[in-house]
């Protein structure tokens, strides 16, 4: 079984890991993370007004988010996404926070990272975590956005993703 490096070590020693489970054993994933939030019936305060921005509650109730994290890894999955579908330019602008991609991707990154980290330190048994990057909701074939500014949107929650670890 693959073991997975000290939480301090190269990143590239994780991806190794992973990818050598993924060809030795099935890896579980979680589920639906916004489906889990919205059980955890955050308020509009929560979203900062923006609701349905789940991105948002990276930064403002990290608990719930670190929640869902812990409710995954408890029932035995071994990756869990980060909590940043949305982290992208064509969704975030539609809350007028194109600005806050990296911030809320780099935030979700570490609060999945943190929960990963403390699963594995608490029985030895290997956590993952996979960035999650959706698709938005603009198409330059239709000449709604385009590709420069998706393009630098993905970096940005990339960027952000790779931050946090």
């Amino acid at each position: 079984m693959a073991s997975l490096p000290t939480p301090a070590s190269d990143p590239r020693a994780r991806v190794a890991a992973l990818r050598d489970a993924l060809a030795t054993r099935v890896v579980v994933a979680d589920g639906a993370m916004g489906t889990m939030l919205q059980a955890q019936d955050p308020t509009l305060e929560d979203f900062q007004n923006l609701e349905g921005c789940n991105e948002i509650l990276n930064v403002t109730r990290p608990d719930i988010v670190r929640s869902v994290h812990a409710e995954y890894f408890s029932v035995g999955v071994d990756c869990v996404e980060t909590n940043t579908f949305g982290s992208n330019h064509t969704a975030s602008n539609e809350y007028d926070i194109a600005d806050r991609i990296v911030e809320l991707s780099e935030a979700g990154a570490r609060i999945a990272r943190e929960v990963a980290d403390e699963f594995t330190a608490g029985d030895g048994r290997p956590r993952w975590v996979l960035g999650s990057i959706g698709p938005g909701t603009k198409l330059p074939s239709l000449g709604h956005i385009d590709y420069a500014t998706i393009r630098d949107g993905y970096q940005q929650n990339a960027e952000g993703l790779l931050a946090g670890g």
